[in-house]
């Protein structure tokens, strides 16, 4: 499968590592250009490129940045894409930490992934954004094993959750359903799957458990 990543930090770098060893054809960007990712490239066998560059021809791309500079990726990003492609938003809100504060996520109650929905003009598949960075690299266990992870996973197209569920179990984790991207406030950070390592009975309960109200500490 051809895959594209968008920003090589811990969960985009990780997922290069391990998506290449699957012997996925993947090409990696980030913000500062391909001649900073040669280390990455050499060690995965990964391709460089730029950011108007990852998508093209891609039927999974994964886009793991900071929030405040989603708005800033190029327009058409996916018009090069395979047809359906399945767009992975790792995102996560960190007003004070990071981002700054988003009017639209705190003042009109729209979910992180709503928000990166309308800045890119495509639909999102929610996965990886309460996950551990390095678990990708060392927690992935077969299917049936009783110690398997498992991940919520979020999204309005059918299809292409499908997709990134059906990879993810090539990754090494089980997944849950977490429903559409407005319910996706439910794996948010503060919510009680947000870094859970269990698998997906407990993973299931705590989306159950997860309260709309966003913590103090994830508000802007």
């Amino acid at each position: 499968m051809r895959i594209g990543i968008i920003g090589a930090g811990n969960i985009g770098g990780n997922l290069t590592r391990r998506l290449t060893a699957l012997g996925h054809e993947v090409s990696v960007a980030n913000s500062r250009g391909p001649h900073t990712l040669t280390a990455l490239a050499e060690e995965t066998g990964a391709t460089p490129v730029t950011v108007e560059e990852a998508a093209r021809g891609a039927e999974v791309v994964v886009v793991t940045i900071p929030l405040k500079a989603v708005p800033d990726l190029p327009s058409g990003l996916f018009d090069g894409a395979a047809d359906g492609v399945a767009v992975i938003d790792t995102g996560n809100y960190y007003p004070r930490q990071r981002d700054g504060r988003i009017a639209a996520i705190e003042d009109e109650g729209l979910t992180e992934s709503r928000w990166t929905e309308r800045q890119i003009g495509h639909p999102v598949i929610k996965a990886f954004n309460g996950t551990y960075a390095q678990d990708i690299l060392d927690r992935p266990l077969p299917a049936g094993d009783p110690d398997r992870m498992a991940l919520p996973v979020a999204g309005d197209d059918e299809a292409a959750k499908r997709t990134v569920r059906d990879l993810i179990d090539e990754l090494g984790f089980d997944t849950v359903d977490a429903g559409g991207i407005d319910d996706s406030w439910r794996q948010q950070p503060g919510t009680p799957v947000y870094g859970l390592r269990a698998g997906a009975d407990a993973v299931t309960k705590a989306l159950s458990e997860a309260s709309p109200e966003r913590p103090a500490d994830f508000r802007g």
